[in-house]
């Protein structure tokens, strides 16, 4: 089973359970489907870091206060901002299957969110290898609703990316990104290389979480 395959089955909260034939046969054509609708764009841009007094930090015109962030750039003295979609056409393929058939939809879902990782971890790869050749470490890619940073902060990081202009990527007035798979996240820059690769699940404490990593 290959990477993104076991992310599908974690979004789709099977946890330690064993996952049927069938089951990996939807999600094997699931992801066929989605990529040939999948439109990926991403948009960065590197802002300087300030440190502020108890738990809040600038990046660039951006003040934030939130303890799980400002711990996760220690040392950092930049940092990029980044959003990424897969695109409005997965959205509509959602919608049509929402009217015939839901039980695709709930693999779509997880398949395009773990499509959705993939390619991010692909984009922080290429920035990673560009910036060690700078001198900077990366830290782990951290977004609005972990932890203790507000999702309300996701407004003006489009607007400092000018991302409804540059990737078509907009926010509802609920705070919700449109299209609706799609991110944005904060990546620390550092000239030291502090082991800090826990994200996601492993820097998480709520351990009683359907979809957690085992």
């Amino acid at each position: 089973m290959d990477e993104r395959t076991k992310e599908a089955v974690r979004y789709l909260g099977y946890g330690n359970h064993a996952i049927d034939a069938r089951t990996l046969a939807l999600i094997a054509s699931s992801f066929q489907e989605l990529e040939k609708a999948a439109g990926r764009r991403v948009i960065y841009r590197i802002f300087d870091v300030s440190p502020e007094e108890n738990d809040t930090l600038s990046i660039g015109t951006l003040k934030i206060q939130s303890r799980n962030l400002k711990r996760n750039l220690k040392s950092c003295e930049k940092a990029y901002l980044l959003g990424a979609t897969l695109g409005v056409d997965i959205d509509t393929m959602l919608r049509r299957y929402t009217l015939t058939d839901m039980a695709r939809v709930v693999i779509l879902q997880a398949c395009a969110a773990a499509m959705l990782e993939e390619y991010l971890d692909c984009c922080q790869e290429i920035l990673r290898r560009e910036q060690e050749k700078e001198g900077f470490y990366l830290r782990p890619r951290f977004s609005p609703g972990y932890g203790d940073f507000p999702i309300t902060h996701q407004e003006q990081i489009l607007c400092m990316l000018d991302a409804p202009k540059k990737i078509g990527l907009t926010l509802t007035s609920g705070n919700m990104l449109t299209p609706t798979k799609s991110v944005t996240a904060i990546i620390g820059l550092s000239k030291l290389n502090i082991p800090c690769h826990v994200q996601g699940c492993e820097s998480c404490e709520k351990i009683d979480c359907t979809y957690r990593r085992i």
